[in-house]
């Protein structure tokens, strides 16, 4: 099968820029972020902030850099589904050209904020 993949879009806004005039490092993980947030209520219809999954790893890998006036295309891919983990894939596009590569891993916690199994309609619709 394959792994089900998302593009979100965004104009860049003079709040992302830094003093150089290009996107703040930082900000990438809010593009990320959003990015996440599309990815879950399209494929699995739901929140991100209901779907109760943490952070425990990111990685950024700066290609090129973003000005006002550019957008940006964020493509998600599963690449990993664990027990409890979900490892996501993302490359970052702006006018054709790579922008920047990213991996975030996620973990589902249970109410009182412990690990647990990811839900098979999830992993189904996932991979």
């Amino acid at each position: 099968m394959t792994p089900k993949h998302h593009t979100s879009h965004y104009d860049i806004r003079f709040r992302d820029l830094d003093i150089m005039g290009h996107v703040n490092n930082a900000v990438y993980a809010t593009y990320l972020e959003q990015a996440r947030i599309d990815y879950f209520n399209s494929l699995l219809n739901i929140s991100l902030g209901d779907a109760n999954t943490v952070i425990v790893h990111i990685e950024i890998d700066y290609i090129k850099s973003l000005k006002l006036g550019d957008t940006v295309d964020v493509s998600i891919t599963p690449s990993s589904v664990g027990n409890s983990s979900l490892t996501l894939d993302y490359v970052l596009h702006s006018n054709s050209n790579k922008i920047a590569t990213a991996r975030t891993v996620q973990v589902l916690l249970d109410g009182d904020g412990i690990p647990t199994n990811i839900p098979d309609q999830w992993r189904e619709k996932l991979i």
